[in-house]
């Protein structure tokens, strides 16, 4: 096995320890827990050899975030696709990615619907087919291209361990913890991106932001 390798299966553990974490301290503490995942995050996109962040601009790496807001927090129910309605594993092919073509099939598998002040709104979830099996859940809103990234930003990535929990049929949805994907930070990262069930006609001004 190759350092690369190793290094690779390093990060995503410590990623995995890190939402494990921020799980259990949310219980009593989400603002807490938050404030861990920043911190550690961010030692780890400066410090660590998987970093996504470019080695020549990693030592003076800081992120950024909106500050957090407790409304934006929410235990929301899985409203599942109908096995008669569900796309066809080629999904993907709708899927954009932010570099060449699709390279995991992914399968849209129910939505989420958000009680955000002003509105509810639904984004759609979806599942990796050929990746570990794991939920994913990107969106994009009205702060792509200025405050975030213009592709959008991610909430959950459960096959690499990006998991804030679930109770049931229910899952934790938290806004303050939306993050960059790593073709934010170096292009040479292949992302899939927001497709059109999980873009947002609103500001959503909470978690990770551009260092502008």
């Amino acid at each position: 096995m190759s350092i690369e390798a190793l290094e690779l299966t390093d990060w995503r553990r410590r990623i995995a320890e890190l939402y494990a974490e921020v799980r259990e301290a949310s219980e009593q503490d989400p603002r807490f827990a938050w404030d861990h995942w920043r911190a550690t995050r961010e030692r780890l996109f400066r410090e660590h050899q998987q970093s996504p962040v470019p080695a020549a601009t990693r030592a003076g790496f800081r992120a950024a975030h909106w500050p957090y807001d407790e409304r934006l927090r929410f235990l929301v129910t899985v409203e599942p696709v109908p096995p008669a309605a569900e796309p066809a594993p080629d999904v993907s092919a709708s899927m954009p990615w932010s570099v060449g073509v699709a390279r995991q099939q992914l399968t849209l598998v129910g939505h989420v619907t958000l009680p955000l002040p002003g509105g509810a709104r639904t984004l759609g979830l979806f599942r990796f087919d050929d990746y570990a099996g794991g939920l994913f859940l990107p969106f994009r809103d009205a702060t792509n291209g200025v405050e975030t990234y213009g592709a959008g930003r991610y909430l959950l990535d459960t096959a690499k361990g990006a998991d804030l929990g679930s109770d049931g049929d229910r899952l934790v949805i938290d806004l303050n913890f939306a993050y960059h994907p790593s073709c934010a930070f170096d292009p040479r990262w292949a992302c899939p991106l927001a497709p059109p069930e999980s873009r947002l006609d609103v500001r959503i001004e909470a978690g990770e932001r551009l260092d502008r």
